[in-house]
């Protein structure tokens, strides 16, 4: 691999390479017709994962009392931040439409996005598991699942996961409650408080001096030498991927509950934060299975750990990693300190992206303290690079240049903008104070 000659093809690496903040849009978007060719993955399989979480929806209220209201299913709210939005106005962003945060920072059981494509891969593990051993039947209440019989039975198998912090959680969380023996394999970017807490749930957690790539190596190799382990592969899972894509017809219904409409004249704009990729992954393929060309859905990453813009730039995908261009991978927003991308995600949403933005670390505190502030809601730090998009959407030349050349100028005041937070609600009181800390000096 030469730099220097990609450096030449693709000039934005040079600003990336310095550690600046970039706005990229993506050439390669397309209609949602077009860019749906050749991808193996389709709506009917969104609805299957949909369908097999309603069987699971018995086992999680009887497993985690706090979904008793949601019968079971694990759902965030959708809310509008009139207040947050002010704020960024108040600061040049000339944000125009309505911005609303869904929070997958406050789901249930895990706390963050995770909690749907990692709990979603183990529950269809067990499934898988308790059919082809007759432990369940079709159309039996998955309730059964819950019985002490059910976790004797899973406790013969273990499960192991590579993670930075928030999909060992997820992972960790749904298997003990099964009854697998779980390892979490975390880099030296986790928080210790997630350790902490999967080890007081009796999760064994493997760390490593190294990144995520480092942990998620170990964790495979580990478990390919046991043949009753299964490794949950965050590069490369589909089930993970279809776990996560369920949000978008969540998402819908909660649009028609509060009368939002979503088409040509009234756009929708979406903003998540990207690690190696699954979680914003599985949330475009969804969105565009719904909406179509009517959703624009813009990443955010970590200026030294953008390497699903440097994936995707490049067209290497992991084949190239945030090193290889001179950056660190790391950054205070633990979710996102991913140095090399999925390859599986990237090429699936290649022409559904619109576009990325990274943004620099002690942005994320600044943008934490703002939401704070005006609407009293915490969430994590590598949730708040979500606020970048729309801080710079209607302010950089090239965002702006991809409105007017999609005809979305003018519909701007009729358009809705999600920012899609994905952790923070688990978080310790005291690490939140070492947080406020760091937002007051930001």
């Amino acid at each position: 691999m030469n730099i220097e000659q990609l450096e030449q093809a693709h000039p934005i690496l040079r600003e990336m390479a310095r550690g600046q903040e970039v706005t990229w849009i993506n050439p390669d978007l397309a209609d949602v017709e077009t860019a749906m060719r050749g991808v193996t993955l389709s709506a009917d399989d969104v609805e299957q994962a949909e369908q097999r979480l309603q069987r699971f929806a018995p086992f999680i209220r009887a497993s985690f009392p706090e979904t008793a209201a949601t019968g079971g299913l694990i759902e965030s709210p959708l809310r509008a931040i009139p207040a947050m939005q002010a704020a960024l106005n108040r600061e040049g962003c000339g944000l125009r439409g309505r911005l609303m945060l869904k929070m997958d920072s406050h789901l249930a059981v895990a706390g963050s996005v995770k909690a749907r494509g990692g709990i979603y891969e183990i529950l269809k593990y067990a499934e898988d598991l308790a059919l082809s051993h007759g432990k369940i039947t079709p159309g039996e209440s998955y309730e059964r699942f819950a019985a002490p019989d059910m976790k004797r039975f899973f406790s013969d198998y273990s499960v192991h996961v590579g993670s930075t912090g928030n999909l060992g959680l997820s992972i960790g969380i749904i298997s003990a409650a099964l009854g697998f023996r779980v390892n979490v394999h975390m880099s030296a970017d986790a928080k210790q408080w997630k350790k902490d807490l999967l080890r007081a749930r009796g999760v064994n957690v493997i760390e490593y001096t190294g990144d995520y790539g480092r942990a998620v190596q170990e964790g495979r190799a580990l478990a390919q030498r046991d043949p009753e382990s299964y490794f949950v592969d965050d590069e490369n899972s589909q089930n993970l991927f279809l776990g996560y894509a369920v949000a978008a017809g969540r998402l819908r219904r909660q649009m028609e509950e509060q009368n939002i409409a979503v088409d040509r004249d009234h756009p929708l704009f979406v903003y998540i934060p990207c690690g190696v990729g699954g979680a914003p992954g599985g949330i475009t393929f969804g969105l565009k299975q719904i909406y179509g060309d009517h959703v624009h859905v813009f990443f955010e990453e970590p200026t030294q750990a953008c390497c699903m813009a440097l994936g995707m730039i490049t067209g290497l995908h992991n084949d190239i990693c945030v090193q290889d261009i001179g950056l660190t991978g790391r950054t205070e927003a633990d979710g996102l300190a991913v140095g090399r991308p999925s390859r599986f995600v990237g090429k699936t949403i290649r022409q559904m992206l619109a576009g990325e933005f990274t943004v620099r670390d002690e942005k994320l505190y600044h943008y934490m303290k703002e939401l704070m502030d005006t609407e009293d809601i915490f969430i994590e730090p590598s949730s708040c690079a979500a606020f970048e998009g729309p801080a710079r959407l209607c302010r950089d030349a090239a965002s702006r240049a991809f409105l007017d050349r999609m005809e979305l100028t003018g519909r701007l005041d009729a358009g809705t903008h999600i920012v899609w937070a994905t952790g923070g609600s688990l978080v310790p009181e005291a690490v939140r104070q070492e947080y406020r800390q760091k937002a007051q000096q930001a």
